[in-house]
């Protein structure tokens, strides 16, 4: 059987003319074989129904096994010369025969180097798209942590203007006088319980030796 493994011709007719012919094949030694059982049932039948005949049924197995062999042979021969014209006459694309959905490659020719060059821009290309895929999936992340600092931020400027709102209602003056005056009295305040502290853990001392 032919090595030529015909790709265009498999390209247009969905299979390969190899397979086709070994489908063949197998098809026709099949049918052989069916035939050759079938004359040898008839010649079963045939000599049993003579009087005195001394044919056994192995010798008749022999004699068709020996027969089926010469039909292969001839029938393998035959085979070749009719796969030799099959597939160059019959499963062969000519070679200035071009498939329809290969003329854009007639339209458009290109050699191996520019096709490489193709590939290569290609992959640069690729990379190029997973990179700014990469880059605007952090820049969504960052925009994401913005949106959530903003509202923090604006959490905080509304406790302030709550805070004010209460400075005035109250009869503070400046929102920003109060809270510095309020920080310096958190710290005195600090101060004087840290004292207090002090002087608690030196009475209890004192009333430990005592």
């Amino acid at each position: 059987m032919s090595v030529d493994p015909m790709t265009y011709e498999a390209q247009f007719f969905g299979f390969t003319p190899q397979t086709c012919l070994l489908r063949v094949y197998i098809a026709f030694q099949d049918y052989l074989f069916e035939v050759m059982l079938v004359v040898e049932g008839v010649m079963l039948k045939k000599l049993g129904s003579i009087p005195g005949c001394k044919i056994s049924p192995s010798q008749i197995r022999k004699c068709t096994e020996k027969f089926l062999v010469f039909m292969k042979e001839h029938f393998d021969k035959l085979f070749a010369k009719m796969e030799e014209v099959l597939l160059q006459l019959v499963l062969n694309i000519p070679k200035n025969v071009l498939l329809p959905e290969d003329r854009v490659q007639e339209q458009y020719p290109y050699s191996k180097e520019e096709f490489q060059a193709l590939q290569d821009e290609l992959q640069q290309l690729q990379q190029q798209c997973r990179a700014e895929a990469a880059a605007g999936q952090a820049l969504r992340a960052e925009l994401e942590e913005q949106k959530a600092v903003k509202a923090e931020l604006e959490k905080i400027l509304q406790c302030f203007d709550g805070l004010e709102n209460i400075c005035r209602e109250h009869g503070a003056g400046n929102f920003k006088e109060s809270f510095a005056l309020l920080t310096q009295s958190s710290k005195k305040l600090q101060d004087v319980l840290k004292d207090v502290e002090e002087k608690s853990e030196k009475m209890k001392q004192h009333d430990q030796l005592m």
